[in-house]
């Protein structure tokens, strides 16, 4: 694909800005576009946007980031994410509060696989999931699995919502992945209060990896096997085994998309 130079980058953003405010008059359109001219150029953002405009024009619903992938990627993770927010609970010793939290997001994680799995057709890769030992070997591990776990899973959706998005016409995966990207940051920040830091901690939510196969590496390398046995030492579970014990606490509410 042949690259933009600054000029011809600069005009697709002078012209998106003058279309977006088409309602004012054209003094007022000549002060925005001069006022973002001036911003881009101070921050040293006009060599960038050639690149920026190139890329807003690809198609990232391809190869690994296609849509049934991300979506079948999203349900094998919430199937390991019930695993090990069920088993936790029941082989770590912890405090009241912290249990009752990681019971509910088991029930969560159980319900965003039931959706993703009939309202979205997402089909898990597997639902038989290694566990490293090591993740059930003291509560400090069990949390911090939890504290990487869930941004990862924070990342993947919000990979998802920009794809889905980006196809123009996938509002309901979008939402989805939005609504269900909101509670996974909410686990990340209960399991980082447990473990006495800040859970409250972004301002905005990180987004580092814009490949979907990423978060399988970092869950593997993290010792976890998807249908086969994991880099470290661990035990298999099964969805449907463990899905039958999944704690239901009564103050899980929004139980759908709104």
């Amino acid at each position: 694909m042949a690259q933009r130079n600054p000029e011809e980058a600069l005009d697709l953003v002078y012209g998106a800005i003058d279309r977006q405010h088409a309602d004012k008059s054209a003094s007022t359109r000549r002060k925005f576009v001069a006022g973002a001219g001036a911003t881009l150029g101070s921050m040293g953002l006009i060599g960038l946007l050639p690149s920026m405009a190139d890329g807003a024009k690809t198609n990232w619903a391809n190869g690994d980031n296609s849509v049934e992938n991300i979506l079948n990627i999203a349900a094998t993770a919430e199937v390991l994410a019930t695993i090990v927010n069920t088993v936790g609970p029941e082989k770590v010793d912890l405090d009241p509060v912290t249990k009752l939290n990681i019971q509910a997001a088991a029930r969560e994680e159980l319900i965003h696989y039931e959706a993703l799995t009939t309202a979205l057709g997402a089909k898990a890769l597997t639902t038989t999931i290694y566990v490293p030992d090591e993740v059930f070997a003291s509560k400090e591990n069990l949390l911090n699995t939890l504290v990487v776990g869930d941004q990862i899973f924070v990342n993947a959706y919000l990979l998802g919502t920009s794809v889905f998005a980006r196809t123009g016409k996938m509002p309901k995966q979008a939402r989805y992945a939005a609504e269900i990207m909101g509670v996974e940051a909410v686990h990340r920040a209960l399991a980082l209060q447990s473990l006495g830091q800040l859970g409250n901690d972004r301002a905005y939510m990180e987004f580092k990896f814009v490949n979907i196969m990423t978060a399988v590496k970092l869950l593997e390398g993290a010792g976890f096997g998807f249908g086969k046995m994991g880099s470290k030492p661990g035990t298999a579970y099964d969805y449907a085994t463990v899905s039958a014990r999944t704690p239901n606490p009564p103050g899980v509410n929004t139980l759908t998309v709104a």
